[in-house]
């Protein structure tokens, strides 16, 4: 019987994604870790020898990513858990963006996303087993200023979580959207930002000031989390990480159904009478 669960991560190199690859590796666990930057699975590798195999990966590569799949299924025999990981930010006001940033931001966060997704599926169905992990964010049920491209890649990873989740049930294959808060991975160092307006420089001193410190959890503390998700036989469709998120998202939810409420006559009225009896 093998040992542990064999991993396929993506962005492994840098936080959560390097955090979760170590923990994996600490307890027994195989893991394919790729990265643009393949420096720190160069450690990963002299640390933890045969456990590893690192592979250079762009995830906006399609074939590089079936390649990188097909490679590490091929190496270790299986694939237990799919950590879609990679990705960055695009932070800026709608006005301000550089559509093509938008567009690359788009390509790696959502498009990267969904080929290592199809990539596995093929050999997870043939398994009939698997843990697909996509990365989303408390950005991704909520959105705010300043965010919204990066937040529009999330959302949309929420979608398409879900809609996976339905479709590779019956197959055995388990899918969970992690949403984390805020932590200190170090993402904002590979956050880009569009040239800025004055117009909107109150706005961004605002979201400054109303930022609380004590909102920014450590990563280590999530590896346990991350561990008990993937031994779970019933995990959740989504995992929130962070002890602040749950109050915040009923509040958000709460105020849209007021918002639906208030509005249900007017939503109603737009039904109008079924066309068989005009």
């Amino acid at each position: 019987m093998p040992q542990g669960k064999i991993w396929f991560v993506t962005g492994a190199s840098r936080g959560f994604g390097y955090i979760w690859t170590k923990a994996a590796l600490e307890r027994g666990d195989r893991v394919i870790a790729t990265a643009r930057d393949t420096r720190a699975l160069e450690e990963l590798a002299e640390r933890y020898g045969d456990n590893v195999l690192a592979l250079g990966l762009d995830v906006t590569d399609r074939a590089a990513v079936f390649d990188a799949i097909r490679k590490g299924h091929e190496h270790f025999g299986r694939l237990d858990v799919i950590l879609c990981n990679a990705g960055y930010g695009y932070m800026s006001t709608l006005e301000e963006i550089v559509i093509d940033e938008a567009r690359a931001n788009i390509e790696t966060n959502l498009f990267g996303t969904l080929s290592v997704i199809q990539a596995a599926l093929p050999i997870l169905r043939a398994q009939r087993s698997g843990h697909i992990l996509t990365m989303s964010s408390i950005g991704g049920i909520a959105s705010f200023p300043t965010g919204g491209i990066y937040l529009a890649t999330k959302f949309a990873i929420e979608a398409l979580t879900e809609a996976l989740a339905g479709e590779v049930a019956s197959f055995g294959i388990k899918v969970t959207a992690i949403e984390p808060g805020s932590f200190a991975t170090g993402f904002g160092s590979s956050t880009k930002m569009a040239p800025q307006m004055a117009e909107y420089d109150d706005l961004r001193k605002a979201a400054r000031t109303s930022f609380n410190p004590s909102m920014t959890g450590d990563p280590l503390a999530t590896v346990d989390a991350i561990m008990t998700l993937v031994d779970s036989q019933e995990p959740p469709n989504r995992l929130m990480l962070g002890n602040w998120l749950l109050p915040m998202i009923k509040k958000v939810y709460q105020g849209r159904i007021e918002t639906w409420e208030k509005w249900a006559d007017v939503s109603n009225a737009a039904q109008g009478m079924p066309a068989g009896k005009r």
